[in-house]
């Protein structure tokens, strides 16, 4: 039996789709409602992040970034150690018109990013010239000088990251990291950060690159990748500790 592994370019099934409909819209969408409706009222605490998962049966991330969803349209305001609190009702039910429908949630992005730059670095340490080593250092060097300094030291921790996907020497993972980079620009990821993105944050993330920086110096691939994967996991770790 032969199987038909080429599609035709005309058939609409031929390429895998990903659901415009994000689970964190969708939640986002319901919570409105509900506090539009009264279920939830203006000045209560809303449900615990793992009662709202439960119930949506969501995961907790993405109740995360719906209730930052709800932050940015004024309607909940967070407040550290003790919890997410209604402040008003919705104006309208819908999905604001700034998260466009295919945007990826933080979490989202993080994993893949998690996902993709581990196996990038792998392949860096092997592949990377000392030239390489030099501008990589360079952007490093350049995150701990601006340590205080929220945006240099973001647009350094970019940079550091592109350095080692150009040191492949394949424009498409270059390419691949740029653009993930690129799509942490959104409201929601902002916000999210404005709760996250602390000092401490700053010093850990250097701390992970200098180990990263290391296992590239060495030319070993299994540390380099346990190091980026360790990296994404803590910031996704960071992002999506307890408000309560």
């Amino acid at each position: 039996m032969t199987l038909q592994l080429i599609h035709s370019a005309d058939d609409p099934d031929s390429t895998p789709k990903v659901p415009s409909d994000r689970s964190y819209q969708r939640l986002a969408t319901q919570l409105l409602a509900l506090i539009a409706q009264g279920e939830f009222k203006v000045g209560e605490r809303l449900p615990s992040e793992r009662a709202l998962a439960e119930r949506f049966d969501v995961s907790r991330t993405s109740v995360r970034e719906a209730t930052i969803v709800l932050e940015l349209q004024g309607v909940v305001e967070v407040r550290g150690g003790s919890g997410i609190y209604i402040t008003q009702p919705p104006v309208a039910t819908a999905v604001p018109a700034f998260m466009p429908a295919t945007e990826p949630g933080p979490f989202e992005l993080l994993r893949a990013r998690c996902l993709i730059e581990s196996e990038i670095a792998s392949v860096a340490a092997e592949t990377r010239k000392d030239a390489d080593l030099d501008r990589i250092f360079s952007a490093l060097a350049d995150m701990r000088e601006n340590i205080d300094d929220k945006e240099a030291n973001e647009a350094a921790d970019r940079l550091f990251h592109l350095r080692i996907a150009e040191s492949t020497g394949n424009s498409v993972l270059l390419q691949m990291v740029t653009a993930m980079w690129d799509q942490s620009k959104g409201p929601v990821w902002t916000k999210i950060e404005h709760h996250f993105h602390t000092p401490d944050l700053r010093l850990a993330s250097h701390a992970d690159h200098q180990r990263i920086f290391k296992a590239l110096l060495a030319r070993d691939p299994v540390a380099a990748r346990a190091a980026m994967r360790a990296h994404l996991e803590r910031v996704i770790g960071e992002f999506a500790q307890a408000w309560r």
